[in-house]
């Protein structure tokens, strides 16, 4: 005779979910734009999915290969969304996807470093291929634009949708979207940079006379081309001709490089704001000011600026909370100078913006090369300003 337990049917195993690969690239994409991607592991990825760390690698060989994934539907996400509709329509679209997927989307600007060549030019295409859905619609709008000065443009407001995976500030969905794409349209409907002709040519490097200080100079240069985790203290003296063990007389660490490197970055930001405001007329003329010396300061120390804004989770723990709190007292003094200038606009509102041009600043800067004649980079702040009067 049975009994109800023997007689029961056996346990019917759980289904794996359809969408597990999708749901790990989406907890790695998260984790690797809040921690960086050499500060995640596979187990605290499988962690936020909730399953093992061995059950990741039924759908992925290796961490690299969950990056790669990630920044894939990062890009086709964008392109599935911008296949057609009017220029309206597919800022809107952009814009949504950039505040609903914030968390992962800014592997879009630093973590795509870890890629390899081969997966660069792939993330690289898709990009390109965004940027010409954009661009033609642009174009027919302004016919006067050369295809060269369409495409900045398109940068420049994917720029603005971009800025909202930089940082913190609550984004309220439907409300964000929209104002990220008011700052789009007026991007594109402003007068474009004239990109360099013929390339640009790297600054003349003087070597300093301080060995600590060429030291700074070459870490900070290596960290930015291929990030801190791939650089070895024997990379740095290498680079500064001297070796490893002299290293450690000026630095005790690698991260003591880098924590260098941001209290320089923070020293002089801080310095160049207060000058332009302290010579400033009134809040407008401050706020043009205060844009124009961050120009100066991202196109003549690009190296440092791209340290400081990607580097962060890298810091010691003791430097990392005050050098965060710098960041956001710069943050907020340029917020301080809009509401001064705007007094209508909402503050959550006036901090969306100072990202937005912060980010504009930084990206339009990259592409071309940071070339400091006049002309683009003046032109470059003038992107900043409209974004912040949008």
């Amino acid at each position: 005779m049975r009994t109800a337990a023997n007689s029961a049917e056996p346990a019917t195993p759980a289904k794996r979910p359809k969408d597990r690969k999708d749901r790990i690239a989406l907890a790695g994409a998260e984790l690797f734009c809040e921690r960086g991607y050499h500060g995640v592991s596979v187990d605290e990825i499988a962690a936020v999915v909730g399953i093992s760390g061995p059950a990741v690698y039924r759908h992925f060989p290796n961490k690299y290969a969950i990056l790669v994934h990630a920044t894939r539907d990062v890009v086709n996400a964008l392109l599935a969304a911008t296949t057609e509709g009017t220029l309206d329509e597919l800022l809107a679209a952009v814009a949504g996807i950039a505040v609903a997927r914030r968390r992962a989307a800014g592997l879009y600007q630093w973590e795509r470093r870890y890629l390899t060549g081969e997966h660069r030019r792939e993330f690289g295409a898709g990009l390109t291929e965004l940027v010409g859905r954009l661009a033609g619609p642009l174009r027919a709008m302004r016919p006067e634009l050369a295809a060269g000065q369409a495409e900045l443009l398109v940068n420049a407001a994917l720029s603005a949708f971009g800025s909202v995976t930089t940082h913190r500030v609550a984004a309220t969905g439907t409300d964000t979207a929209r104002l990220l794409t008011r700052v789009a349209w007026t991007l594109l409907r402003a007068d474009p940079p004239q990109l360099p002709a013929g390339g640009v040519d790297a600054p003349a490097v003087i070597k300093p006379a301080s060995r600590r200080e060429l030291l700074l100079i070459e870490a900070i240069r290596l960290f930015h081309r291929h990030g801190f985790h791939a650089v070895s203290v024997e990379d740095i003296g290498r680079a500064a001709g001297m070796q490893a063990s002299s290293v450690y007389r000026y630095f005790p660490s690698k991260a003591d490089l880098l924590a260098a490197a941001y209290y320089r970055a923070t020293d002089r930001l801080t310095g160049a704001t207060s000058t332009a405001i302290a010579e400033a007329s009134d809040p407008t003329d401050a706020l043009r000011r205060v844009v124009a010396a961050y120009v100066d300061f991202a196109f003549g120390q690009s190296d440092l600026v791209a340290v400081y804004l990607a580097e962060n989770n890298n810091l010691p723990d003791a430097d990392r909370h005050q050098l965060r709190g710098a960041q956001r007292l710069h943050v907020e003094e340029w917020v301080r100078l809009v509401g001064a200038v705007r007094p209508e606009l909402p503050v959550a509102d006036a901090r969306v913006l100072v990202h937005a041009a912060l980010n504009v600043v930084t990206d339009i800067g990259r592409l071309g090369g940071f070339d400091r004649t006049p002309g683009y980079s003046s032109q470059t702040a003038g992107l900043a300003l409209a974004a912040l009067h949008a």
